[in-house]
């Protein structure tokens, strides 16, 4: 089985096309979020809350500033819903806010781009556990048990943070690779080069990991 397959079956179980359903539901939102609609903010923050604290913890690895962006993003989506159109998931233009937000509070600490989140590390921006409580499970929950996902999320955070990003995007978040070009706003050419690379990369961690943990038996 090749490393993106691998990965399919650990992260989801397949991606679904955005049908008719899912355009009407985007629409819904815009004009929600344009009428700056409570309810449905509230219903916004309960439906994403986990899967975006798990992005911010992937790109800034510090729980800490994780759940200040978190609260920042929110804030963000309610000042700038109108913004929002409907054109595209909802969940792509959470993700752009977040990411943009990321790379801001990065440049007010000297640092240039996402590429750069990683040099100069701290103490504070050490690995962490990415496990985010959530009530229902989701397909990657359903497929891996804990030691699978403990293994996948250790191998993730040897990446640097842009093929990490797309890695996850893709097989966690189940973004297509054009919505993928949005949110990190490359080209749809970059974002399958990382794609690949990112795949290239963690394949040899993933398989040293099997190999350490069969010589532990």
């Amino acid at each position: 089985m090749s490393t993106a397959a691998s990965l399919r079956s650990f992260f989801v179980q397949g991606t679904s096309a955005v049908d008719e359903q899912v355009r009407q539901e985007s629409l819904a939102v815009a004009q929600g979020l344009k009428r700056q609609d409570v309810g449905l903010l509230d219903t916004l923050i309960v439906r994403y809350q986990h899967r975006l604290l798990r992005y911010l913890l992937y790109l800034t690895s510090n729980r800490e500033m994780a759940e200040d962006l978190f609260q920042e993003v929110w804030m963000r989506v309610m000042v700038r819903g109108a913004q929002f159109n409907g054109q595209a998931r909802f969940e792509t233009w959470l993700f752009t806010i977040a990411r943009n937000l990321v790379i801001d509070l990065k440049r007010k600490r000297t640092m240039a781009s996402l590429d750069e989140l990683f040099e100069g590390k701290s103490e504070d921006d050490r690995p962490m556990s990415f496990e985010v409580a959530d009530g229902e499970p989701t397909p990657f929950d359903r497929l891996a048990n804990l030691e699978d996902r403990e293994r996948i999320a250790r191998a993730l955070l040897e990446l640097d943070t842009l093929h990490r990003e797309v890695l996850v995007l893709r097989f966690h978040e189940e973004l297509s690779l054009e919505e993928i070009a949005k949110v990190t706003r490359a080209p749809l050419s970059t974002v399958k080069s990382r794609l690949y690379r990112g795949l290239a990369a963690i394949k040899p961690k993933l398989e040293r990991r099997q190999m350490r943990l069969l010589e532990a038996v």
